[in-house]
């Protein structure tokens, strides 16, 4: 599929996309003309992104885990990568939990 095509199936913007192959997260294939060719695999790969940096990860981290995404498999590194972006998550979470309740709490005994 082309660019645009993965852009609207993706809802990231065709600029996203480049940005995504300027990390080396993305690499699409080329047509004799130059055009950009992505693989049906593309559209879950950028969806995965879009999760990952809405979660707050960097793209840096995102390159480091690739390998992980492709075979299935983690080295130790890796491992203690993902163990640290999931506490982090997990702590963040906690904390949003935790403000939620309050607003709760404020929202019982505001008055109406």
């Amino acid at each position: 599929m082309r660019i645009g095509e993965l852009a609207d199936r993706t809802g990231v913007s065709v600029r996203a996309l480049r940005y995504y192959e300027e990390q080396q997260l993305l690499v699409p294939e080329r047509t004799a003309s130059g055009q950009r060719v992505y693989p049906e695999e593309a559209v879950e790969r950028v969806r995965i992104f879009r999760q990952f940096y809405a979660a707050g990860l960097s793209s840096r981290t995102i390159a480091k885990l690739l390998p992980c995404m492709d075979t299935g498999h983690s080295t130790s590194a890796q491992r203690d990568e993902l163990l640290g972006e999931r506490d982090r998550l997990a702590h963040h979470i906690d904390t949003m939990t935790h403000a939620l309740h309050r607003l709760e709490q404020l929202i019982t005994i505001a008055p109406r």
